[in-house]
């Protein structure tokens, strides 16, 4: 994914005035919202999905009178949220916090009540952070050509751990393997926490983490990085190469957190829900929680952002059928 044409896509809309709804400041148009707007999330409170859901829903709350609530809705990988908001009536007062499981999920769990696409109305991708490839210093791996090496070197290559079967440190563990032509040998744990304790313990030799998880142990000393699997190199590693820049320009694994509403929502509403939260997005206090959090803004509009779900649905799911794991 290439942040210039995620920016290029995000192009704030002039203040029209929308037909059917009434703007800010006006009168005489049918209201919008007629009832609360809830922001779903699908996942457990406390994660970067939720802290960006609460930052733009306390700075919609007073422009989206009669307020707006984020709702946790938890399980199944993301899909029991998902679906809630993929049934729902597209009157734009049941938004969707999707994350990258959002494109993944599909080529894992070919069952799912939805389609990632067409049961969907993309409106703003709000945020990422890369993923980083990260070795034990037991290792004694000091860069990306050290870790090629000591990969082809060793019988089924370095032992990779990562948060579970199809999680996304899997997923972008599996895409270098085969754009780098290596072996790795996969060690699933269950969840992010135990699977950073292994590399800790220096069980595992390698993993791919969320920048978030990854910059504290990384200042530390406790892990070292080699790359950034993003297409520019990240403000918080500024000195860590990508793996773009070291040879591997299609090995790109970077977390996104965006809004989606429920497929069919007027055009003129969809205008709307973006122009607002953009807004908000741009909102000093906003953008302060999120980069704090570990988080880089982003402003994909409607149609870019429309455009990325049905490009990263068929690449990961090319990167499964690459990697031969099994559908649930």
């Amino acid at each position: 994914m290439r942040r210039r044409a995620l920016l290029a896509g995000g192009l704030a809309l002039p203040s029209l005035a929308l037909p059917g709804l009434a703007q800010p400041g006006t009168a005489g148009a049918q209201a919008w919202p007629e009832r609360a707007v809830r922001i779903v999330v699908p996942y457990a409170p406390g994660g970067p999905t939720d802290l960006l859901a609460r930052a733009l829903a306390a700075a919609l709350d007073e422009r989206w009178r009669p307020g707006v609530v984020v709702e946790n809705r938890p399980g199944a990988g993301s899909a029991i949220g998902t679906e809630a908001v993929a049934r729902a009536a597209p009157d734009g007062t049941t938004l969707l916090l999707a994350a990258t499981a959002h494109v993944m999920n599909p080529a894992l769990m070919p069952h799912l009540p939805f389609d990632p696409v067409r049961d969907f109305a993309a409106i703003l991708n709000c945020a990422f952070h890369p993923m980083v490839l990260v070795v034990h210093p037991g290792t004694g791996i000091a860069d990306v050509p050290g870790f090629l090496a000591a990969a082809r070197a060793q019988p089924g290559g370095l032992t990779m751990g990562s948060a579970g079967i199809g999680n996304a440190s899997h997923l972008a563990m599996a895409l270098f393997a085969a754009v780098a032509g290596i072996p790795l040998t996969h060690v699933p744990f269950n969840g992010a926490a135990p699977a950073q304790t292994a590399l800790l313990a220096g069980q595992v030799q390698g993993a791919f983490l969320n920048s978030t998880v990854a910059v504290p142990q990384l200042r530390s000393g406790a892990l070292r990085g080699l790359a950034t699997a993003d297409a520019r190199r990240w403000r918080e590693l500024p000195d860590l190469p990508t793996l773009a820049e070291c040879g591997f320009p299609g090995a790109e694994a970077v977390s996104w957190y965006g809004i989606l509403a429920p497929a069919g929502l007027p055009p003129a509403l969809r205008a709307r829900l973006h122009q607002d939260l953009l807004a908000a997005l741009r909102q000093p206090m906003v953008r302060e929680r999120i980069t704090a959090a570990g988080l880089d803004p982003l402003e994909t509009g409607p149609e870019a952002f429309q455009a990325q779900l049905a490009a990263e649905t068929a690449r990961w799911a090319e990167v499964v059928r690459t990697a031969g794991l099994r559908p649930e």
